[in-house]
């Protein structure tokens, strides 16, 4: 299936939130991501399966000032 993930169309074989970051080599801990502009908690990402054409986006954070 593909998703636009960060402005970027990708192929994913994820099926929902929690999978997702597991499949394009993303960091376990700090990072959200948001599904049409709503940040979706992550205790809920195995519940939201993704879709054909989503754009979930991806939010890393950072130390520093």
């Amino acid at each position: 299936m593909k998703v636009t993930m960060n402005h970027k169309e990708v192929e994913t074989g994820a099926s929902n939130l929690l999978i997702l970051p597991q499949r394009h080599v993303l960091p376990h801990g700090g990072i959200a991501i948001a599904v049409k502009n709503r940040i979706v908690p992550r205790v809920e990402w195995g519940n939201n399966p993704l879709a054909k054409m989503d754009s979930p986006v991806v939010i890393r954070s950072f130390c520093g000032g």
